[in-house]
């Protein structure tokens, strides 16, 4: 099952409007703010690397106030 980590940079004050709106996408299993040069990190889980690409780009990526991502994707589980 594929995983990635996305580090999400938002408007200033938006934080938290955009981290309830994430914790209603699927696939995203868990999501934090967080204090450092991004404002949100998001755990997402997905069936496969298509499904994985899709919910980065058009759900995550696309949110309102969403000023940047940075994605990692999880190349080993321990």
């Amino acid at each position: 099952m594929p995983i990635a980590f996305v580090l999400i940079n938002t408007e200033i004050g938006s934080e938290s409007d955009v981290l309830k709106t994430l914790k209603n996408v699927e696939g995203v299993r868990e999501a934090y703010s967080v204090y450092g040069v991004y404002d949100i990190i998001a755990k997402i889980e997905a069936d496969s690397m298509d499904k994985l690409k899709d919910i980065v780009t058009w759900r995550i990526r696309r949110l309102d106030k969403v000023r940047s991502t940075l994605t990692m994707i999880v190349i080993e589980e321990m």
